[in-house]
């Protein structure tokens, strides 16, 4: 039988089609899995982005709002109380008294220093006084170290920075927050809406700081204002804004007395804030930066801050900050391993069905020439015997024989097809009784001596009397017929042997009873071995080149011995012809 190569070719593209689509399904599968990864994990990342941006605005607000609310005397040394609000640079009357400023002994952590521009484009600070001022600091407010250590900073700090260009950088009026915005709902049906949700949510929360923030600076001044005398002087004051030169930080207010302009503000200690800031932050944005926006506004404002010009630079959230990922890489594992796993199965089934196939056309080619010797010679004979041609009795009676001995031989091949058959087809339910090794032997051994004496051979039986008196627990019918098919191998295959003896040997060594039937003839090779209990292994060629016979006969006796729970197997320790076992139970 030709290989049937187009059935393998289909199964070969129906596997590739197979593959390639569960291939793009995974492909698929993965890439949005990663999406939607990555959407959670950009998610985790705006949501911890506007809770810290919340808390460095809380953080800050207290720090703005109190500079904010700082009246503007204050930016003196020494104000004197009785004018704070009227008339407060006049010059000195004798006797009046004068107060320290706040400012003067203020230890912040967060500021470096306080200042004033006169309207002349002086610089004065009330912690670094000069003059009669500087006398009466040290009288017991600041020691002469501290006062000459702000003086350093002042000058410092005017070097760098002067009156025109901060004002130019201040509004003239009082900046209003920026009106609330309705958040725009965007329907979220893939990343991409997300992220812009997610981008109008932050730039609607960052004008609710803003908003928060300027109310905050706002309030503290017009409050004061409310409160001030009747009859005071005209103070016109500023807000509070943050500003960036270069890599300062400052606090500046633009406030008009009396008509007179004047620069008020504080130099903010950066390096200190920012590790400050950041402490707060440090378990929603780990290892992230905080950068200024010296341009006044970033590209978006979702990650600035709203009390000061800063950044918020993240890095990315870590996988285990993500809420758990999905079951698809688990889904997609186990669905290639049913894939490849039916694909395997079906190849196998496939492989034993073509197998199968081609076996069952070798045994019916092997049957057909194992019928057409045998109905050959019937026909040869009985036409030479029904005409009389042959009239020598010797040889009408060996032709007879010869008949006998075909029908025979066609009779054994046709049981063993039909018992095959039937146990297929699950009919050969044989019968299990208890019986003797002594009765079992007593109803076949003179078939089996006839059988081997055909073949002009010796049928010799080695056991012992304790081991004839064993029971079994078998079926008897289906014994003999194991036992009379490995006989009729061994006159077969063994018909060339010198020694012309076929050994039946029995023994009980455990729970079974063993019986060897063993030849003296060629043997069994290892590669014949491996085939030799399969069923329709014989072809044609096989058939006319060996021993009569289809190849059914042994596996045929191994599927009888397991049916009853035994065993067949042949032993390949024996060099001396076949040796063949046979297990059964006891009963």
């Amino acid at each position: 039988m030709r290989r049937p190569w187009h059935i393998w070719t289909a199964f070969a593209l129906c596997l590739a089609v197979l593959l390639a689509a569960m291939a793009w399904v995974s492909v698929t599968t993965l890439r949005l899995d990663h999406a939607e990864t990555e959407m959670r994990r950009h998610a985790v990342l705006e949501e911890n982005v506007r809770l810290a941006l919340w808390r460095m605005d809380s953080s800050l607000a207290g720090l703005v709002a109190q500079e904010s609310s700082r009246p503007y005397f204050v930016y003196s040394a020494f104000y004197f109380p009785e004018r704070a609000y009227n008339k407060m640079f006049a010059e000195l009357r004798p006797n009046e008294v004068r107060m320290p400023s706040p400012l003067l002994t203020l230890d912040s952590q967060h500021i470096l220093l306080h200042f004033q521009f006169e309207p002349d484009g002086g610089i004065t600070s009330p912690q670094a006084p000069v003059g009669n001022m500087q006398d009466l600091a040290e009288t017991g407010y600041k020691t002469h170290k501290e006062i000459i250590a702000a003086q350093r900073l002042l000058k410092q700090f005017g070097g760098q920075i002067g009156r025109e260009e901060l004002i130019g950088r201040l509004p003239e009026t009082v900046p209003q927050p920026p009106p609330p915005e309705k958040i725009r709902v965007v329907p979220a049906n893939n990343a991409a809406d997300i992220a812009l949700q997610q981008s109008v949510r932050s730039a609607s929360e960052w004008r609710a700081r803003s908003r928060q923030n300027v109310w905050s600076q706002n309030y503290a001044p017009q409050l004061a204002a409310a409160k001030r005398p009747v009859g005071t002087i005209n103070v016109e004051p500023g807000i509070m804004m943050p500003l960036w030169f270069g890599d300062t930080l400052l606090l500046a207010r633009r406030i008009i007395v009396d008509g007179r302009d004047y620069v008020q503000g504080c130099w903010l200690d950066w390096p200190q804030i920012k590790p400050w800031l950041y402490e707060s932050i440090a378990d929603l944005l780990p290892g992230a930066g905080l950068e200024p926006v010296k341009s006044g506004r970033c590209k978006g404002e979702a990650r600035m801050l709203a009390a000061l010009p800063v950044n918020v630079v993240p890095k990315e959230i870590p996988l285990g900050s993500v809420p758990a990922r999905s079951t698809v890489i688990f889904s997609l594992a186990i669905s290639w391993g049913c894939v490849i796993l039916a694909a395997v199965a079906a190849g196998v089934l496939l492989q034993g069905a073509v197998a199968l196939s081609e076996r069952r056309g070798a045994f019916v080619s092997a049957v057909t020439h194992e019928l057409r010797t045998p109905l050959t010679t019937f026909r040869l004979y009985s036409e030479m015997l029904a005409e009389g041609i042959v009239t020598d009795e010797t040889k009408r009676r060996r032709y007879l024989d010869t008949l006998r001995r075909e029908a025979d031989r066609l009779s054994h091949l046709v049981e063993n097809v039909l018992a095959y058959a039937g146990i297929e087809r699950g009919s050969m339910a044989g019968r299990i009784e208890a019986v003797t090794i002594r009765d079992l032997l007593a109803r076949i051994q003179d078939r089996l001596a006839l059988h081997a004496q055909q073949a002009e051979m010796t049928l010799e039986l080695q056991a012992a009397e304790a081991v004839l008196n064993a029971r079994l627990s078998i079926d008897p019918a289906a014994t003999e017929q194991i036992l009379f098919n490995l006989v009729d191998n061994a006159r077969k295959y063994a018909a060339s042997a010198t020694e012309r003896v076929i050994h039946l040997e029995l023994d009980v060594p455990d729970h079974f009873a063993v019986f060897r039937v063993r030849d003296h003839g060629p043997g069994v090779s290892a590669r014949e071995a491996r085939r030799l209990f399969r069923p329709f292994c014989k072809s044609a060629k096989d058939a006319a080149n060996s021993a009569p016979g289809v190849g059914l006969g042994l596996a045929l006796s191994r599927r009888l011995a397991r049916s009853m729970g035994g065993d067949l197997s042949i032993d390949t320790t024996v060099t001396d012809g076949a040796c063949f076992v046979l297990r059964l139970p006891i009963a």
